[in-house]
Formats: structure tokens, C-alpha cells, sequence
């Protein structure tokens, strides 16, 4: 087994990312910022779940604009 402990997002599932961005920021505010169509058009988290886990590069800018997020204790 292969220990992560210098991976920040070590223990955090991509439902839990965009949960906690999608209530930090809205729907609206998360497309302007990454412009993707499962924030923009009908967001949800089940289809941003699915185009993440199917598309690198945008599941990369997500956990990105994660990290880069200040969120509230």
C-alpha cells in the first residue's frame, strides 16, 4: 500500500470536492470559474460526477480551484 501523505487531496472522494465547491461558490460562479457544461448547463453533482471521471483535464482544474479555496471551519 502506498502512503499519500503528501497529497493534500489524499482522502477526499471527487463527491465531496465538488459538493463542497458547488455550496462554497454556486452553481453560477463555479462554471464562470471553470468553464465547463456540468457547471454551466442543468448542474448537478451526479452528471459533474460523471463528465469528471471521464475527462482529466477538467477533474485536474476542479481539484485545483480545491485547493486554491479558503473554505470557512
Amino acid at each position: 500500500m502506498t502512503e499519500q501523505k503528501n497529497n493534500p487531496l489524499h482522502g477526499l472522494t471527487l463527491e465531496t470536492i465538488v459538493t463542497r465547491l458547488a455550496d462554497h461558490y454556486g452553481w453560477k460562479s463555479l462554471g464562470e470559474q471553470i468553464s465547463i457544461r456540468c457547471f454551466q448547463a442543468d448542474p448537478s453533482v451526479k452528471s459533474s460526477l460523471k463528465f469528471l471521471r471521464k475527462t482529466p483535464w477538467a477533474r485536474e482544474k476542479v481539484e485545483q480551484l480545491y485547493l486554491s479555496t479558503e473554505f470557512p471551519d
